[in-house]
C-alpha cells in the first residue's frame, strides 16, 4: 500500500489560525452568493419614445391575448413564448432567433427595459434562459405562460419573475 502524502504547509511552516480560515471562509462565501444573485429588473416608461416598430411589436402581442400556449406553435391557434415573441417581431419586420435560449444569447442587452423589449427568465432551474417575454410597461409583461394556459399578461412585482430574471434585449429601435 502506498504511503499517504504529506499535505502541504505554508512556506513559513506556521499553521493558520483558526479564526483566519474562518474569515477566509466568510469572504469565499460572500463572493459566491453574490455572484449567485440575479440582476435587477429595471424599466424605464418615458412617454412618448415609443417608435413605430415598438408600438407595432406592442399591437401584435395584444392581438395575441388568449391564444392558447402551444409548445413550438407560432400562430392564432396555439403559441409559446418565444413563438409569442417572433410573431410580434416579425410585424415590424424584425426578425428574431426562434428559441428564448438563442434569443437570450444573440439579441443586444439594455440595463432598463422599454415597453417593447424582451424580459428573459430562467424558469427551469439553472441560469439559461428558458422563458422570455414583451415588457408593456407600467411594470406588465405579456407573454405564453405554458401549458394549458393561454397568452396573458402579468405584474413583474412577483417575487417568482424578480428571482428569476436574467436579463433584457432590445431588438427593436
Amino acid at each position: 500500500m502506498p504511503a499517504t502524502p504529506a499535505l502541504p504547509r505554508p512556506a513559513t511552516g506556521r499553521v493558520l489560525p483558526m479564526a483566519s480560515i474562518r474569515m477566509l471562509v466568510m469572504l469565499l462565501l460572500a463572493v459566491l452568493l453574490a455572484g449567485c444573485a440575479g440582476r435587477e429588473l429595471a424599466t424605464r416608461d418615458a412617454p412618448g419614445e415609443l417608435s413605430i416598430d415598438r408600438a407595432l411589436i406592442l399591437a401584435e402581442a395584444r392581438r395575441a391575448l388568449g391564444t392558447p400556449y402551444r409548445l413550438g406553435g407560432t400562430t392564432e391557434r396555439g403559441m409559446d413564448c418565444s413563438g409569442l415573441v417572433q410573431r410580434a417581431y416579425s410585424r415590424a419586420g424584425i426578425r428574431v432567433p426562434r428559441t428564448s435560449r438563442q434569443q437570450f444569447e444573440a439579441l443586444p442587452r439594455v440595463d432598463e427595459a422599454r415597453p417593447g423589449d424582451l424580459l428573459f427568465f430562467a424558469t427551469a432551474g439553472g441560469r439559461k434562459a428558458s422563458h422570455v417575454g414583451i415588457y408593456l410597461g407600467d411594470g406588465e409583461m405579456i407573454h405564453a405562460p405554458g401549458r394549458g394556459r393561454r397568452v396573458t399578461t402579468t405584474t413583474l412585482a412577483l417575487d417568482y419573475w424578480q428571482e428569476r430574471f436574467l436579463g433584457a434585449a432590445a431588438p427593436a429601435p
